[in-house]
């Protein structure tokens, strides 16, 4: 984790590091299956869109999906005509599985992809790929569900298109607007972590993929767009649909019980402010306040299970104070570890006696509080006493919470001579390539785009078809005996920091 040298600001991300000057920043794939007529003119037109617009070095990537008519012909001339363009192809079918496929091969920082018809306006592209470029998010989506989008489609997609996100928010709890809108991208650093997570080779690959992303707490963010439907499609909509609900529930039942990794690929990329220690903002204040309020509604059963059990051999004074007295120490005990995270035996005798002083002081208020009812009155209604035990109840629960926070169980810092914010570092008198913590390296300058007369002198590069042996290899195999019992290497994204606080 970076630390920022101004104490108390956020710390800033920073653009994608680029490699050398022939490396496109953005590679943008298009999905094909027999669709000789409608490729030559989708290429075409998204050519020269990104070069107008798009300011650094760009490849666009045909991903052809076993097509049998002239669509792999059609690739190879575009391929041959024009620099930036790649043809690749697939001897099996599936959407997913060329997105995977042509993702795992390419070296460019910002990976995306869109529908060959091109329904989604192209100048929504740049807006969806800029976040990913300055650092800010981890995945982009085009959203044809959001407010200021301009959708034209007919009533039977937009049905079954809002039927099928409720179904996602209802089951998966996801929180992305459009799953299924053929227009997105994502960072290749982060994709090279999700792919060996994501089943599904179809229709249902990007809709897993954020899914898996969203649970893991990484930021997607959303680009509304203008969108027109294609009369011409070629998707079969009952039996994607079917395939859909399919997923949903495979994907719903991994997370439910748990076969999904998602600790090893909880908020690994960037900077996280919640992982900074800042003064005066207490740690975990929440979930205390969830625990203290569960533990005192299990402790008022125990206490009242206890009444019941002395009053049978005794008074209801003696029994009241014996079920007082057990139960605040169990209390107390409780509260100790679940609600503080106390461990060990470690001040346990010293813990229970301040609960027990705390415990006084509670019934203290309580019986003060009636006291001073019975001086205010000498009748008071039934009403009014249940009123007065009640506030004085709530009053002596807030002052426990915050007599155990403060006295009982207080934070202290393990590591009392580190700083809040800026933490010190010694460099290493090993050399050593990685850059000393705390220092700013640059990074090299992005790639722009070459110029006209660069098109017509460069010499043209064939490309090289994608290669599982020599292309993107894990730091650990991938051979999971099940979807998602992968083990996902560590990626280290931005500038190797040697914070010790860093697992």
């Amino acid at each position: 984790m970076r630390t920022d040298s101004s104490p108390g600001t956020l710390p800033a991300r920073e653009h994608l590091p680029a490699g050398d000057a022939g490396t496109p920043v953005l590679d943008v794939v298009i999905p094909v299956y027999n669709e000789e007529k409608d490729l030559q003119p989708c290429v075409l037109r998204l050519h020269e869109h990104l070069r107008r617009t798009f300011p650094y070095a760009f490849r666009i990537t045909i991903a052809d999906n076993a097509s049998t008519d002239t669509t792999p012909l059609v690739s190879r001339r575009l391929e041959a005509e024009i620099p930036e363009v790649r043809a690749f192809r697939l001897e099996q079918k599936g959407r997913g599985r060329a997105l995977r496929t042509v993702w795992s091969a390419s070296d460019a920082p910002v990976l995306a992809y869109m529908d060959v018809d091109l329904s989604t306006d192209l100048n929504a592209l740049l807006p969806l790929v800029a976040p990913l470029i300055s650092g800010h998010s981890d995945l982009a989506i085009g959203s044809r569900l959001a407010r200021s989008s301009r959708v034209v489609r007919g009533p039977k997609r937009e049905f079954i298109s809002r039927a099928y996100n409720l179904i996602l928010r209802g089951s998966l709890q996801a929180r992305f607007s459009d799953a299924q809108c053929g227009f997105k991208a994502i960072r290749r650093d982060v994709a090279q972590v999700l792919l060996p997570l994501v089943e599904d080779t179809g229709w249902f690959f990007d809709t897993e993929m954020l899914v898996i992303a969203e649970r893991a707490g990484l930021r997607i963010h959303e680009v509304p767009v203008d969108w027109v439907d294609d009369p011409d499609s070629t998707v079969h909509i009952v039996r994607t649909a079917t395939e859909d609900l399919k997923g949903v529930w495979r994907v719903g039942k991994a997370l439910a019980t748990g076969a999904l990794p998602l600790d090893r690929i909880a908020r690994p990329f960037g900077d996280d402010p919640r992982d900074r220690d800042v003064q005066d903002v207490p740690k975990g204040l929440a979930r205390q306040l969830v625990g203290f309020c569960v533990v005192g509604g299990l402790s008022t059963l125990f206490y009242l299970l206890l009444y019941s059990v002395f009053r049978q051999f005794c008074g209801s004074q003696i029994a009241n104070a014996l079920a007082l007295l057990v139960s605040a120490v169990a209390n107390t005990a409780a509260n100790r570890r679940l609600t503080f995270g106390v461990r060990g035996r470690g001040g346990a005798v010293r813990h229970q006696a301040q609960g027990l002083v705390v415990f006084g002081i509670g019934l203290a208020l309580t019986s003060g509080s009636l006291a001073a009812l019975d001086a205010a009155t000498s009748d008071p209604a039934h009403s009014t006493e249940l009123a007065v035990l009640i506030a004085a109840n709530l009053a002596a629960t807030v002052l426990r919470f915050l007599l155990f926070r403060a006295w009982v169980f207080p934070e202290r810092d393990e590591n009392p001579s580190r700083s809040t914010v800026v933490t010190t570092h010694t460099p290493s008198t090993t050399p050593s390539a990685t850059p000393a913590y705390g220092t700013q390296q640059p990074y090299a300058p992005l790639p722009t785009r070459p110029t006209a007369n660069h098109y017509a002198t460069a010499p043209h590069t064939p490309y090289t078809p994608y290669n599982p042996q020599s292309s993107y290899t894990p730091q650990t195999p991938y051979t999971p005996q099940s979807p998602y019992d992968a083990t996902v290497p560590s990626q280290q994204v931005w500038p190797t920091d040697t914070d010790p606080r860093n697992s």
